[in-house]
């Protein structure tokens, strides 16, 4: 009865009737409206009948599709997309059933049309809220069929970009539905990502033409100008702007495989705008876990080409440029640790030529040049990421880079050999180079904070070492710190000018914080200045970087007292060059005088007391007459003209101490400070540095008369070091050994022994600690009675007996 109610129109069901009435007879007249809006109205009011008008629809639509008869499908499709607009009843889950099996079937047909008419009808139910869940459904064939879309590889330019765009949008469609729904497949699970993100990033890679065919930008519809580049922009932005805390890792991996799999790292171009992309889109609080992943990248490629790592340090540095404004919370120590981490790798490789030093096998050829790259861009990440830190964070960075440098003091951080001394200069260098980055953008009005002493000392202690490169970037970073008014520059060109005015200095007011932090690190900075004009490795850079240090101390740091100092300090400069018992150059010895000339030049002026400025001139004078190699625009040019006969100069080119000790105590400053000559002083730092200088300079604090000084003072006699002395210096060290002994041995008793026991000690000790009280009390309130029974006092006059504190009357204002 069923089949035979079947071919009779009128015994059919009515739903049947009424999905037949919407097919005109010729497909070219479309949707019949007026049967469209009975058949409407029908499932509207019996909603248990949706599922039965779906399931006749997609027969009918699979029969069509199956006899090409594609007018009548476009109908069909239009028709569900109407109900489906219309219908929001708690049944619609079968009827969706239905619907998604009749867009996959227009996906799996291989006219391009017909699956640009699917992903249509897609995208439209993606942008239908339902009322009703549905625990059962799964868009997994459509995932893995927008993705293949997005690849199409159509000879027919205009039908690929058309494919491809409705490959994005049905993956956008994708996106939009499941995302906010917890009963759905979740999308974001790795089977999903590796199939999204790469189709979008595909897109993004490949920019088509297309949109030149269209006769004018002004003439094309806004659809028209509309290009899978940046559809594919828009619907990742999108995808990760969606994503949660937990889902970022599983939505960015995807990306960094692409990125490897296509060789994109050493353009950098398209990797730097595709975290770009990734930077702006998500929540600014995840930012933290972008980095995160693209260190644990950078460590998995650890061993990948230099060009390579460069890539992933470049896009690092642009990334964490961006998260800056965010939040990278935890991620600060971690970021440096990593670069710091890497940049030793690429240190081993370019000494050792392999990637797998033990293995002994190098299956890549490492360029040094390209390492050397590499270098550079993790110091250039270190500074830019440094640079978006807060003032707090970056003084701990610094101390962090400041621990990892290698120096003498520290013998767990020294490899022996001449293979460990190169790969030791090298790090040494990159570190400090790195902290020189992260110096310059830092900006601290408290010097105290900028420079606590830990790391003060280590850091100047790398200014003790022979490397004169070392040495140099050792005095950048302490010129970084000390200038905070942008004056440096001023210093860039030693000269003796007349007028300081035409610098425009920026001078303020020595602070109280500045005041402490020169009291405190003073001596050691004079002291560290000192021993570096004693390097014969000096080059003109080093100079300069010198008189630029002693002159921002002067305007950043300067008190009186310092001014007194600084003065002191560049007369004993005068002195060592004059004397030259460290033999040094011609050009060393006149590039001292030089200095010491243009530093007393501008010192002058800026504490504007006539009668210094007057002897300053002088001597000035006198050397551009008859000693001109002794003033720096001679010295610091391109070929300086040098003197070999610097022995026999007069008295009258030189600053006089006892000149300027005169004529500034009588303008109020320290005479006897300025008239005492300048001697730094040994300390445990100079006998671990290991260098010959130091030894020979300082000789155990001994001070060495100078015979050819431009004025003979008295000095102390020079210490005998004998057989004794020597022998008592040891036994001090054995004797501060055994109390460190002792003192280990107390605290590890207290720490193990039973509580009886230290109980019983402690009682002992408190004993006998007031029985000595009790004798001192006793001495001290009741004194042995002098023979004649009254004390004389000093003028001859008896005193009676002491009477106990605890018996005295005091006034009022006395008690407390």
């Amino acid at each position: 009865m069923t089949g035979v109610c079947g071919c009779c129109g009128a015994l059919r069901p009515r739903y049947k009737r009424l999905v037949d009435n919407i097919f005109p007879e010729d497909p070219e007249d479309g949707l019949v409206k007026t049967n469209m809006e009975k058949l409407t109205f029908y499932a509207l009011s019996a909603p248990e009948k949706l599922d039965r008008i779906g399931a006749y629809l997609s027969e009918r639509l699979i029969r069509d599709v199956s006899r090409h008869r594609y007018g009548y499908v476009c109908i069909a499709m239009e028709a569900l997309d109407q109900l489906l607009m219309a219908c929001h009843c708690q049944s619609i889950n079968l009827f969706v059933e239905s619907f998604l099996k009749m867009v996959a079937k227009l996906l799996e047909s291989e006219k391009p049309n017909l699956q640009i008419l699917g992903t249509n009808s897609f995208v439209k139910f993606a942008n239908i809220e339902e009322d009703t869940p549905s625990y059962h459904r799964s868009y997994d064939f459509f995932v893995s069929r927008f993705s293949e879309m997005c690849h199409s590889s159509h000879d027919d330019l205009e039908i690929r970009t058309k494919i491809r765009m409705s490959g994005i949008k049905g993956l956008q469609g994708v996106v939009r539905k499941t995302v906010n729904d917890e009963l759905q497949a979740n999308i974001w699970d790795p089977q999903h990502m590796d199939k999204i993100v790469p189709s979008l990033l595909f897109n993004l890679q490949h920019v088509e033409e297309a949109e030149s065919r269209s006769p004018s930008p002004l003439q094309a519809t806004e659809k028209e100008k509309e290009s899978p580049t940046e559809l594919a922009e828009r619907c990742l932005r999108e995808l990760l702007g969606r994503a949660a805390y937990g889902n970022i890792k599983n939505a960015i991996k995807p990306v960094l495989i692409h990125l490897d799999n296509h060789s994109l790292w050493e353009p950098k171009i398209f990797a730097t705008r595709c975290f770009r992309i990734i930077m702006y889109s998500i929540q600014p609080q995840h930012s933290h876990l972008v980095i995160q992943q693209l260190l644990g990248h950078l460590d998995a490629n650890s061993k990948s080409a230099a060009t390579v790592r460069a890539g992933i340090v470049e896009v690092l540095s642009e990334a964490a440029v961006i998260a800056a404004s965010g939040s990278v919370g935890p991620t600060v120590l971690e970021v440096f640790n990593t670069l710091l981490r890497q940049l030793r790798l690429s240190i081993d490789y370019a000494l050792t030529g392999s990637y797998d030093c033990a293995a002994g096998v190098s299956a890549k050829i490492i360029k040094e040049h390209e390492e050397r790259m590499f270098q550079e861009a993790v110091i250039k990440t270190i500074g830019s990421f440094a640079s978006t830190l807060p003032t707090y964070q970056q003084s701990e960075v610094m101390v962090f880079i400041m621990n990892k440098v290698p120096l003498p003091s520290s013998q767990q951080s020294i490899e022996a050999g001449k293979a460990g001394e190169n790969r030791n200069r090298l790090t040494q260098i990159m570190l400090l180079k790195s902290l020189l980055q992260v110096s310059v953008g830092f900006q601290c009005s408290n010097m105290l904070t900028a420079l606590p002493s830990a790391f003060l000392d280590r850091l100047l202690s790398s200014a003790l070492m022979e490397d004169a490169e070392i040495r140099l970037f050792v005095l950048e970073i302490l010129i970084s710190f000390i200038d905070r008014h942008g004056n440096r520059q001023k210093f860039a060109t030693i000269s003796t000018i007349s007028d300081i005015s035409v610098l425009k200095l920026k001078v303020e007011k020595c602070s109280r914080q500045d005041t402490v932090f020169m009291k405190k690190h003073g001596q050691q900075l004079y002291r560290h200045i000192y021993l570096i004009c004693k390097e014969e490795s000096n080059v003109q850079a080093h100079y300069e970087a010198l008189y630029s240090m002693l002159m921002l101390i002067s305007i950043e740091l300067a008190n009186e007292e310092v001014v007194v100092d600084l003065i002191r300090l560049v007369l004993a400069v005068q002195e060592m060059a004059q004397i030259n018992e460290d033999n040094l150059t011609a050009y060393n010895r006149c590039a001292l005088f030089a200095l010491g000339a243009a530093y007393l030049n501008l010192i002058s002026q800026l504490i504007t007391v006539p009668t210094f400025c007057q002897h300053i001139h002088e001597v000035i004078q006198m050397r551009q007459k008859e000693a001109p190699y002794l003033l720096p625009e001679d010295v610091f040019v391109e070929r300086p003209r040098l003197s070999k006969s610097l022995d026999r100069l007069g008295p009258e080119v030189f600053f006089w101490q006892s000149k300027i000790s005169e004529v500034l105590g009588g303008s109020g400053y320290n005479s006897d400070r300025l008239s005492t000559p300048y001697v730094p002083q040994l300390t445990d730092e100079d006998r671990l540095s290991k260098r010959k200088s130091i030894g020979e300079t300082i000789s155990l604090q001994v001070e060495v008369e100078s015979r050819n000084s431009p004025e003979r003072e008295q000095r102390a006699p020079a210490e005998e070091i004998t057989y004794e002395t020597l022998k008592k210096a040891i036994d001090s060290v054995a004797v501060e050994e055994q109390e460190r002994e002792r003192r280990r041995q107390v605290v590890e008793k207290f720490q193990k022994a039973p509580f009886e026991e230290i109980a019983a000690h402690c009682g002992a000790r408190a004993t006998l600690l007031q029985s000595k009280l009790n004798q001192i009390f006793e001495i001290t309130i009741r004194p042995p009675p002098s023979p004649s029974g009254t004390i004389t006092a000093a003028y001859g006059q008896p005193q009676n007996h002491s009477i106990p504190v605890y018996e005295m009357k005091f006034p009022d204002l006395c008690v407390y």
